[in-house]
């Protein structure tokens, strides 16, 4: 008996809250204040769509490893609105978020990215993924439709050497994929992370006027959206790794044992430490340990 009881009471345990619904692994969130923006997310990954009254700007199909994410995107869209999908953003050319555009393709949006993205995706030849039909060079450029103003800049070199930011000016929103992790510690996005460019990256875009960010993964706690704080302290985090892996570097502990063993104590107990602490040493070791 005791231990049909404590069976019963290990399944309680187990059960979601009472009143509270699994976490659904498709959600669309109208963003407070802001006409027209909704964040379609997708597992970990999220993209922003903007709707107005002659047409959908969407951004990153997020379908990687979802066969049927793209469509499912599209699903989304329909459900709110049956205007056209004019225009399709790729953030960048990294393929867990921009994988999928065949299915805005096949909607009749024009797909819009970074010129490297472009060449990049060019030679990976995904036929989820169509090319861009028109480019951002680096000079950025406005895209203007629906009544919306859509600002896609070029800040350099960061998280890839393609990023576009996205900044909505009368909405006072950005929409910035991977470079900034809301209130979680780096992961494995630092694998082809550049180290001093990103620096500079980060102080273009806290310099930029808006308020709120729409991070590519869902922020911590709670899905929050991103603030200029969240850059400024991600600048101070990025710096104090670095100066603790040079260190290391410097006393020739790249990249074991330094991989191993090192930690940053300062940020231990953030969400995501586990583990992005690894892919955070070896980036910067490989930096100031070989000088790439």
């Amino acid at each position: 008996m005791h231990r049909i009881i404590a069976a019963a009471a290990a399944l309680v345990l187990c059960l979601p809250a009472l009143g509270q619904a699994p976490r659904p692994a498709i959600q669309v969130t109208k963003v407070d204040g802001a006409d027209g923006v909704y964040i379609f997310r997708n597992g970990g990954h999220q993209a922003m769509f903007i709707v107005t009254p002659d047409g959908v700007i969407a951004t990153d199909p997020v379908a990687y490893g979802r066969p049927t994410g793209g469509a499912d995107y599209v699903a989304e869209i329909r459900k709110i609105t049956d205007k056209p999908i004019k225009y399709l953003i790729y953030s960048h050319h990294h393929y867990d978020h921009i994988a999928g555009g065949k299915a805005f393709k096949d909607a009749g949006a024009t797909i819009i990215a970074h010129w490297r993205a472009k060449e990049r995706l060019a030679v990976v030849q995904d036929p989820a993924t169509p090319l861009p039909d028109m480019v951002v060079e680096d000079s950025g450029t406005v895209l203007r439709f629906g009544g919306k103003i859509v600002e896609l800049s070029y800040v350099g070199l960061n998280h890839s050497d393609s990023t576009l930011v996205m900044r909505l000016p009368q909405d006072e929103l950005i929409f910035l994929v991977d470079l900034v992790p809301v209130g979680t510690f780096p992961g494995l996005g630092m694998i082809d992370f550049h180290p001093l460019e990103a620096m500079e990256s980060l102080k273009k875009i806290a310099a930029m006027h808006w308020t709120r960010m729409i991070p590519g993964h869902p922020g911590q706690p709670g899905d929050r959206l991103g603030t200029k704080q969240d850059v400024e302290d991600h600048i101070a985090l990025q710096q104090y790794v670095s100066d603790v892996v040079k260190a290391q570097a410097r006393a020739g502990k790249c990249w074991n044992p330094a991989e191993a063993e090192t930690q940053f104590e300062k940020y231990k107990d953030m969400p995501g430490y586990a583990n992005g602490r690894a892919y955070t040493v070896r980036r910067y070791c490989g930096f100031w340990g070989r000088g790439t």
